[in-house]
């Protein structure tokens, strides 16, 4: 059977995973963030430009800036989502580590105590309730 310390170490490095998870997630919208940024700052200089590129018109560039605008916008609004969600399960590992430490520390002790036992070749005595109740009775 499995322990209690065991159990919370594999909670703990799901934990984790899941975490690492939510990091990479949060990376990759800055990513998207970057290149959404990227992309405004070059049609900006293209709507500002004396010359369009080819292909393009102004309101063609005016629409592609808005909606990259747009966009921009939306993965600000889930980025930070996500950079709480980050704090968050930051905070939820660093409570499992403590919890899980204390459960290890306690199986260790208890183990411990065990091999002392069986060392000395006793085990703590309890007292007979029984045989005192008697010899109480008797007097």
């Amino acid at each position: 059977m499995t322990s209690r310390a065991e159990k919370l170490g594999r909670l703990v490095s799901l934990v984790k995973l899941q975490l690492r998870l939510s990091e990479w997630q949060l990376a990759q919208l800055r990513q998207q963030e970057r290149s959404l940024q990227d992309e405004q700052a070059w049609l900006v200089g293209a709507f500002n430009g004396a010359e369009l590129p080819a292909g393009s018109s102004s309101e063609s560039i005016a629409r592609r800036l808005t909606s990259t605008s747009v966009g921009a916008r939306a993965v600000q609004v889930q980025a930070s989502r996500q950079l709480d969600q980050v704090r968050s399960e930051s905070r939820r590992v660093k409570q499992l580590e403590q919890v899980a430490k204390a459960a290890l520390a306690d199986k260790l002790r208890e183990a411990e105590k065990r091999s002392l036992e069986d060392m000395a070749g006793t085990r703590p005595a309890t007292p007979d309730w029984t045989s005192m109740t008697a010899s109480r009775n008797r007097t």
